[in-house]
């Protein structure tokens, strides 16, 4: 350990570890991300009626028109990419069937072609995503058909990709109707029912539809947001509870029940069993068009929540064990190992590996920005440290330190609201800012007096208290007014981000302010002990050193996925590569951000920097990313104990804590070391904004053609 300590402080051995990490970590994620090399992974794209869409494709060594194979067609869900199909697509390809893990429109690297009117966007990339790309495989030499042309391909997807893939097979089903021949032979959902379904047809419809294939869905216990019971199957104990983050069973509710073939008098259905039902007959105008058919059906219950199921060795067995029973009888004699027990699993490796290299993905940037500074012209970043701010001694410290942990904690308490983007919700954080700034300029003026300071003194403090409190008030109070989603800011998600991001950093700004002119100035703390240096040369350079560490990062990164296939991530933490469209997004997106990062920088370097070095780096963390840990602890925890998660109404938007909080504990490290470094706020400012906007525009939902 001592020795990696002294490795880690020289830049010279951080930029070592840091590419080993990198290469080897990649290099075995490949490995097993091939199955060994004997699958090939390529990356493809192709035109489809309503735009493109990208995949990779997972090609078994000797699957091909000579031996054309069953395909899996799987997809992900809102937000996400086909990286996050990792376990299905490492598994199954490994089982010996070819795999497309495609990414749905306006997601990944995929792009909706069409117009999309203002509050359309949520109604057109899950919609068509899977039934176009089973058109795409059915065309394909590789394909395994029957004699009558009816393809062995199945689709399956997380959670929108799920409710795409069962759209699909009600599509392929009309259109069999007409041509003679399906395209698509069995399909299985995961963490999606069919509630967002009914805008196309009723659960009786689709149920009718998916007629004589084999057909499962994976409805985990603790799911955010599907397998709810309707209004009429509740307790009034479960009616009094306002939200969706539950416990569920779905196949005790009615929903669950008719999926099963079973009538809502029977008891629960049996999760993990095959149901043999009829799928009762396609109706269309009121004209039977096709008669009922057999078929199979099953409903798996993992103890999961809905991001979960990426990651999980569980969810991965019952997708093997499904498609295992779906495709019995059809596999080529080739698949040699087609009949591998579900609980023989690889992908989670490659996941380990991916993470190997995502840690020296972090050690290279900063590796990259202490080596530059070396260097002549970036050497101008470099300034004295500035004295250490002193947070006094005694009952007066331990004050402060309440304080600093209070302030640096509420963008966590008002995390909901703030996401939410609701004026209504933050009716108390607005309150609390106008008492702090009427009070602190009261006792400003107070002590004026007292001392007898002349009108242009007080002046000084008055100005900059009123600012940032008038700005941090304007952004609460109108919230529809910042960062609406449209032709400018249209990944929506970052926008609530960036919504919480700029009320964080004004948060802290405003708390900064309030510090330093009723307390840091009267005891000799000068401005520049906050490490905002205005020396033109010195925010220059330390801006070209940030943006050329990150540059340095992500041509690393190119290097590694052209090399052997993989990028940088652990489930739902991903740093991927990135088309044109999603850097011009995040360049709009980037002031917004350097609000935040710059006052973070500000604030956990003005309350840490007094303590000894290790502590300080590990405070700084703690006050970044505590709050929000504490709250996805106490939400979740509460939801596994009690079965009804401390915030039952909030679904997405806590699911995107989990890549969110441990960022901020990377840039409250990067803020801390940097700082040390240069002896002010200004690089670890620019590096946090450039690294962490192109990450998080790059990992979204991107709708390019949103009409304003």
């Amino acid at each position: 350990m001592k020795r990696l300590t002294e490795l880690l402080k020289r830049p010279h051995g951080m930029l070592v570890l840091a590419l080993v990490l990198i290469v080897a970590g990649s290099f075995l994620a490949g490995l097993f991300h091939t199955s060994f090399y004997s699958v090939k992974v390529q990356r493809i794209e192709f035109p489809t009626e309503r735009g493109t869409l990208t995949g990779l494709l997972y090609m078994p060594k000797g699957a091909g028109p000579q031996d054309p194979r069953p395909v899996i067609i799987t997809t992900h869900g809102y937000l996400n990419s086909k990286e996050m199909q990792d376990a299905p697509a490492v598994e199954m390809s490994r089982r010996g069937y070819i795999v497309l893990a495609v990414d749905m429109y306006d997601h990944g690297d995929s792009r909706w072609a069409e117009p999309i009117p203002p509050g359309g966007h949520f109604g057109t990339f899950w919609i068509y995503s899977q039934f176009d790309a089973a058109k795409y495989i059915y065309d394909q030499p590789y394909t395994k058909k029957d004699e009558a042309g009816n393809a062995y391909v199945a689709v399956s997807g997380h959670s929108m990709g799920g409710f795409s893939s069962f759209i699909a097979m009600y599509m392929d089903e009309m259109a069999a109707l007409q041509s003679g021949y399906r395209m698509i032979y069995t399909g299985i959902s995961v963490g999606s029912d069919f509630s967002f379904s009914q805008a196309v047809a009723s659960q009786e419809q689709f149920q009718a539809a998916f007629g004589s294939r084999t057909v499962g869905m994976i409805a985990a216990h603790f799911d955010e947001f599907f397998f709810n019971k309707a209004d009429e199957e509740k307790t009034p104990a479960e009616r009094a509870i306002s939200g969706t983050v539950t416990f569920k069973d779905f196949p005790a509710t009615a929903s669950g029940k008719a999926f099963l073939g079973l009538a809502p008098t029977n008891g629960p259905g049996e999760a993990g069993k095959f149901y043999t039902v009829d799928s009762g007959p396609v109706i269309v105008e009121g004209n039977e068009i096709r008669p009922s058919q057999e078929a199979k059906r099953i409903i798996y219950t993992p103890s999961e929540i809905h991001p979960w199921n990426h990651f999980s060795r569980e969810t991965t067995a019952n997708l093997i064990e499904f498609y295992t029973a779906a495709f019995q009888g059809v596999t080529s004699p080739k698949q040699a190992k087609a009949t591998l027990s579900p609980n023989n699993q690889i992908w989670w490796l490659k996941e380990a590996f991916n993470f190997v290299a995502l840690i020296g993905f972090f050690l290279l940037v900063p590796a990259s920005v202490r080596l530059l500074i070396t260097l002549p012209f970036f050497r101008n970043s470099v300034a004295p440290a500035p004295e250490v701010i002193s947070l006094g001694t005694g009952p007066r410290a331990k004050a402060m330190w309440v304080l600093i942990i209070l302030v640096a904690w509420l963008p966590a308490i008002f995390f909901p609201q703030l996401f939410a983007k609701t004026a209504s919700g933050v009716q108390l954080l607005l309150w609390a800012t106008v008492i702090a700034a009427v009070l602190s300029i009261a006792w400003l003026i107070y002590t004026g007096s007292k001392k007898q300071e002349g009108g242009n003194g007080l002046w000084r403090s008055y100005i900059p208290i009123t600012i940032m409190a008038v700005l941090l008030i304007t952004w609460l109070r109108r919230p529809e007014s910042f960062l609406a989603l449209g032709s400018t800011f249209n990944q929506p998600t970052t926008n609530q981000i960036a919504y919480w991001a700029v009320a964080s950093g004004l948060i802290a700004a405003l708390f900064n302010v309030i510090t330093y002119y009723l307390a840091g100035k009267n005891a000799g703390t000068a401005f520049a002990s906050y490490g905002l240096l205005f020396k033109p040369a010195v925010i220059v350079a330390s801006l070209a050193a940030a943006l050329a560490a990150v540059v340095t990062g992500y041509i690393v990164l190119w290097l590694i996925q052209a090399i052997f296939g993989v990028d940088f991530r652990l489930w739902t933490l991903a740093v991927r590569t990135f088309r044109l469209e999603h850097f011009r997004t995040a360049l709009r997106y980037l002031p917004f951000f350097f609000v935040f990062y710059l006052s973070n920088a500000v604030a956990l370097n003005a309350s840490t920097r007094g303590l000894k070095k290790c502590a300080s780096v590990l405070v700084a963390v703690i006050l970044n990313a505590g709050g929000l840990g504490l709250w996805l602890l106490y939400h979740y925890g509460k939801l596994f104990i009690t079965g009804v998660a401390g915030y039952p109404a909030v679904t997405l938007n806590g699911i995107l804590l989990f890549a969110l909080t441990p960022f901020l504990g990377v840039a409250a490290v990067y803020a801390r070391k940097l700082f040390e470094d240069t002896g002010h706020v200004w690089l670890a400012s620019f590096l946090n904004t450039l690294l962490f906007t192109m990450i998080t525009a790059a990992n979204t939902a991107t709708f390019w053609n949103l009409m304003s």
